[in-house]
């Protein structure tokens, strides 16, 4: 793949601020490359109320993040015309990556958006699925992207725009504890236990890739290092099958809701 290729990379934000704190080193790292990161804002939150400062401060941060934004109709998760609408914007975007929370992120919006994503993946819509967590680590973590403080002040300053939920719950705090935490963390969890750990200066974040294997099945891809200049969104994915992401999250088998039959 070459940015003159233009790809896309569609963004599934189950709340206005999701778009800057679920994979935003990523992100950011493909639109340095070229690409067009289009962020599809699934609701504007659930506080009518709300809803205008949250429109007009999700503008600003895309803005700033040099993302575009889509704005989802009202009510489109509730109702049977999702999966229509993301696949009509994959193909006009021509949409190579579709990137979501993961199925078990444990807040209700983000699994709704996840299985969406899942079941988009499944049915051919995208090459590729990035599942990223916020309020639950992703189990197998796939894809490593590195990056420094400026890169970390770039994402704060757009994220800096939702000064209405920052006033309500610091997300900056999390940010730059998560990119230290994960720096730590995840080069054992995404390589192997053991492997060796980042240089103190270097920040990380971790998310999930999934693919189409030949014989149509979802899968993990290989393990990688990112490198957005050379990622290409194009092979069948050749690890495990991942059918474990349909089941129920554990807070959802918790409340009640039971693992599908086959």
């Amino acid at each position: 793949m070459t940015a003159s290729r233009a790809h896309a990379a569609l963004a599934l934000s189950p709340h206005p601020d999701d778009e800057l704190l679920g994979c935003p080193a990523h992100l950011f790292a493909l639109r340095d490359a070229g690409w067009r990161v289009v962020n599809v804002a699934l609701t504007l939150g659930s506080e009518r109320e709300s809803r205008p400062r949250r429109r007009a401060e999700l503008e600003a941060a895309c803005r700033d993040a040099g993302f575009e934004l889509v704005l989802a109709p009202e009510g489109l998760m509730d109702g049977a015309s999702a999966a229509p609408f993301v696949r009509r914007l994959a193909a006009g975007t021509d949409a190579s990556v579709l990137v979501a929370p993961s199925p078990h992120d444990d807040h209700p919006r983000h699994e709704q958006a996840g299985r969406l994503a899942l079941a988009c993946l499944a049915a051919g819509v995208t090459r590729r699925l990035w599942l990223w967590g916020l309020w639950a680590d992703v189990a197998l973590p796939t894809s490593l992207c590195l990056f420094d403080e400026r890169r970390l002040a770039q994402i704060e300053a757009a994220l800096a725009h939702h000064g209405g939920e920052l006033e309500r719950n610091d997300y900056r705090r999390l940010l730059r504890a998560r990119a230290h935490a994960t720096a730590v963390l995840a080069p054992e969890r995404v390589f192997r236990y053991g492997a060796p750990g980042l240089a103190a200066d270097e920040y990380a974040e971790a998310l999930c890739e999934l693919g189409l294997r030949d014989d149509g099945e979802v899968a993990l891809c290989a393990p990688a290092l990112f490198d957005a200049a050379a990622y290409d969104p194009e092979p069948a994915a050749s690890g495990q099958g991942a059918a474990w992401l349909a089941l129920p999250s554990p807070r959802r088998q918790a409340e009640g809701e039971r693992p599908p039959h086959n």
